[in-house]
């Protein structure tokens, strides 16, 4: 199959756009199935990689391997200068055991895709498949982003900038499956779109004693539990209450047994914001509240707060030229959404340039599925309809 040889005619782009999408979809639904059969985690995605790598191989695809430790980047170069556009899938599943009884479902133990990036990384494959036959008419280039470890704190897409994925981008496009909304729907967030994630653990450390003379120790569980009750507070009684901010303790570990006060209890918790001036905010009441608890409990506070990813902020430019090629494609199926307190390491790409992330409707007719859920079961039809979207709007923006 070959391009429309008028490059004005979008309507017969489109048209060649979704008939190769169609031919193509078995051979991604079964890339799929395959990468979904065998999730990796992290970075220890080097097979999903050799997968992924050998696909772009095979279409005559530029491919570099071991970006950032275990991503690949492809690079297709259109045929006349222009900006070059980053489109990037995350490839890591999470450390879940599948219950969804598919033919097709994970062979490791206690490892599954639950969160759709095997139809993510299937999505970019077909997506470089099509741009690699329009390149020609394209003013400018793409680089296809396949990136792990986004389900963890050490990012993957940290990993690969610092390799230089970035360089010479002008734009980025990112897409997520969306099982809440129907297939053969597209959603958007304006402005901010989800949430700064940041993490603390902190080790309240006292004096170990019998539980019948309590007075001759120092009892880090009590402590512990007037700081649980005291964080709750920054964000109700510190944060402007016009601004999105969640404080969530997630963890509480101390003491083995019934009758002895132990040394240390230890607590774990994460922060997600909009804007920086609020993750300052609570970034330093933690620590105000933890001196005075030392002060006031006779204990001693070893903190850990760790900065993780920012805030995604969409760029109406984007927003704009996606939106545009789907209503004129597919109809008025384009809906703004609400945004979240969502984490997506994503946003640190959308920090160095103009970002946008397309959601894409998964949901199957009947059912009530949920990311990050052991019976996660997408609608597969949202592959081709997420190579559709994402390779029309790659020309637009680079015609």
């Amino acid at each position: 199959m070959s391009a429309p040889s008028d490059p004005n005619l979008l309507n017969d782009l489109a048209s060649f756009v979704q008939d190769l999408s169609n031919e193509i979809e078995p051979h991604l639904i079964g890339l799929r199935r395959d990468i979904h059969a065998h999730p990796e985690t992290g970075f220890d995605v080097e097979r999903t990689a050799g997968v992924v790598a050998r696909e772009l191989e095979d279409l005559g695809i530029e491919c570099q391997t071991g970006v950032g430790r275990t991503g690949v980047v492809g690079l297709i170069k259109g045929g006349r200068p222009g900006p070059t556009l980053l489109i990037r899938a995350d490839m890591d599943a999470l450390p879940i055991e599948e219950q969804t009884g598919l033919p097709f479902a994970s062979i490791y133990p206690g490892k599954m895709h639950a969160c759709g990036h095997d139809l993510h990384t299937a999505t970019l494959i077909g997506i470089g498949r099509i741009l690699k036959e329009i390149a020609p008419r394209l003013g400018g280039s793409v680089k296809l982003m396949f990136q792990p470890a986004e389900e963890t704190l050490e990012s993957g897409a940290r990993a690969m900038i610092a390799d230089g994925v970035l360089e010479g981008v002008d734009y980025a496009l990112g897409f997520h499956n969306q099982p809440d909304e129907p297939t053969g729907t597209f959603t958007f967030v304006e402005g901010v779109a989800n949430g700064s994630s940041d993490e603390f653990d902190i080790s309240v450390h006292a004096a170990s004693g019998h539980a019948a003379r309590p007075h001759q120790a120092v009892d880090p569980i009590v402590a512990t539990a007037q700081l649980v009750t005291q964080l709750q507070t920054i964000v109700s009684r510190e944060v402007d209450p016009m601004r999105t901010a969640v404080l969530t303790i997630g963890a509480i570990h101390g003491g083995h047994t019934h009758n002895i006060i132990p040394d240390t209890v230890s607590i774990m918790g994460t922060v997600r914001c909009q804007d920086r001036e609020t993750r300052d905010i609570i970034e330093a009441a933690v620590r105000r509240i933890c001196a005075g608890l030392e002060a006031s409990m006779r204990v001693r506070c070893e903190i850990s707060y760790v900065r993780g990813v920012p805030p995604m902020v969409s760029d109406p430019y984007l927003i704009e030229n996606a939106g545009a090629v789907i209503r004129e494609h597919y109809g008025e199926v384009f809906f703004k959404r609400g945004g979240s307190l969502g984490s997506e390491d994503f946003a640190l790409v959308g920090e160095r340039v103009p970002s946008f992330q397309l959601g894409i409707g998964a949901g199957q007719e009947g059912r009530d599925d949920k990311l990050h859920n052991s019976d996660y079961q997408p609608d597969e039809r949202s592959i081709a309809n997420g190579v559709v979207a994402l390779s029309l709007a790659a020309a637009r923006i680079l015609s």
